[in-house]
């Protein structure tokens, strides 16, 4: 199993954090599990060696698409493999939905949508090109000139809420949500309206989402749960356990022993 990541160009620093591959193998003796986190961030997503099946509630396996967005989320989302599989994504901040593919974050929080329903005639001719190069950095570039077009096409100003997210993300979500609407110069409700429509979530649920993904990028440290939990700002033992129960599917205790579903890129 492997994984890794590549650096987006200058130009889409703003809104790609990163370009990342992740493989690995599977059979039907020994399938693949992948659990999907909450997470505040979007992703397209393109299976280009075995389409993974999404595992429902009840265990049923159903078919899902082999390129698409997987918007910002609370949910947590199982996926099955049972060949070899490989998979290219782009990892968004979640205003990079509306500059880039022109819809506001909050049309699609929580969903996944396929990539021709997405953009149409260009969205089938990006998954092609993609599905069919032959290397990473053929499909790093095809997809970073998809993205750069989209910024020519789609070019606005930058809105203050753009900071205030990245500022949410790089504090870990330790932030005073009311200094930050003051900051950008909005009334509180405005920012609200604004800020779900950019981030797909309310302030509030986008900030706590952040702190439990601060607290899992402690995976695989040799740090205790207790200082874990107080260095991603949870100074209250309930609240870090029911985010994580929330957010994950698992208690704290369970996910940071390392026997965790998908889990296993944390440490790749």
């Amino acid at each position: 199993m492997r994984y890794y990541t590549i650096a987006p160009s200058e130009r889409l620093a703003p809104f790609v954090r990163i370009f990342w591959v992740y493989e690995g193998d599977a059979s039907d003796a020994e399938p693949y599990i992948y659990r999907g986190y909450a997470d505040a961030c979007a992703e397209l997503v393109f299976h280009y060696r075995c389409p993974f099946d999404v595992l429902n509630s009840n265990g049923e396996r159903a078919a899902s698409h082999a390129a698409g967005l997987h918007a910002q989320t609370r949910n947590v989302t199982r996926w099955i493999a049972s060949e070899r599989w490989a998979i290219f994504g782009c990892y968004l901040y979640p205003f990079a939905i509306p500059v880039l593919l022109g819809y506001p974050a909050s049309d699609v929080t929580d969903e996944l949508v396929d990539l021709r329903s997405l953009a149409g005639t260009e969205g089938a001719e990006l998954e092609e090109r993609i599905m069919t190069a032959s290397t990473t950095q053929e499909r790093v570039a095809i997809l970073s000139a998809f993205l750069e077009r989209r910024l020519d096409q789609n070019s606005r100003p930058a809105s203050p809420i753009f900071g205030a997210i990245g500022h949410i993300i790089q504090e870990r979500g330790l932030v005073d949500v009311k200094s930050l609407s003051r900051s950008a110069e909005l009334s509180h409700r405005q920012f609200e309206r604004k800020f779900k429509e950019f981030a797909g979530f309310p302030p509030k649920t986008f900030t706590r989402i952040a702190r439990f993904q601060a607290a899992v990028k402690q995976f695989g440290t040799e740090k205790t749960l207790t200082d874990i939990a107080y260095d991603a700002g949870y100074y209250d033992q309930s609240h870090f356990i029911a985010d994580f129960k929330e957010f994950s599917g698992y208690s704290p205790k369970a996910f940071f022993k390392g026997s965790a579903e998908g889990s296993e890129y944390l440490s790749a």
